[in-house]
């Protein structure tokens, strides 16, 4: 197990989130508020330690992201799921990195898949679905259905929608971070 303090992913995501955790993005709570309601879902519904991770570290690329919030309005698409999985990848396998950059996908897909999943999203939801390319085709739900991870990011989908409510308690921050840490590859000596 790395320790904690210890661990350079376990400082750079702790940075971002002092940074930039305060973010708010057209949801009734901030980055950090999401990102500790999506890995409670998470634990709750019994995820592995690496899907709780990639639960809560699945929006990471939007505090990475020059300007998330203002992209968004602009209408642009600011691909913080790829940003996000390539950040993590640094120091997570893909059992971690892979639900991350699929859960955008994981939205379309359910779209798809979920008469009415359209209709429930936040609007914001429903707005950003459009700047990422709408709904899936039914060729291309297939063919997300056969990727590694494909229903993990789904996981991460479902517990993303319902990680938006503004008075939840939750486990703070550090929680997430030790799971973190004890996900995250060992660090090379050397």
């Amino acid at each position: 197990m790395n320790p904690p303090a210890a661990h350079p992913a376990i400082a750079a995501i702790r940075q971002l989130f002092q940074e930039k955790g305060e973010l708010v993005y057209g949801e009734a709570v901030n980055q950090v508020q999401h990102a500790l309601q999506c890995g409670a879902l998470a634990e709750s519904q019994g995820a592995a330690p690496s899907l709780v991770v990639a639960a809560v570290l699945h929006d990471v690329g939007h505090m990475l992201h020059r300007d998330a919030a203002g992209a968004v309005q602009a209408g642009d698409d600011d691909r913080h799921e790829r940003l996000g999985a390539k950040f993590l990848l640094r120091w997570f396998g893909p059992e971690v990195a892979e639900p991350v950059r699929l859960h955008v996908d994981a939205k379309r897909y359910l779209c798809t898949r979920e008469p009415g999943y359209w209709a429930a999203l936040s609007p914001l939801s429903q707005r950003t679905l459009e700047i990422q390319g709408g709904p899936f085709t039914e060729e291309q739900a297939r063919a997300f259905e056969q990727l590694p991870h494909a229903m993990d990011a789904v996981s991460v989908r479902r517990w993303d929608d319902g990680g938006k409510k503004a008075g939840v308690n939750t486990p703070g921050l550090e929680h997430y971070l030790a799971l973190a840490a004890e996900c995250a590859r060992p660090i090379q000596q050397g």
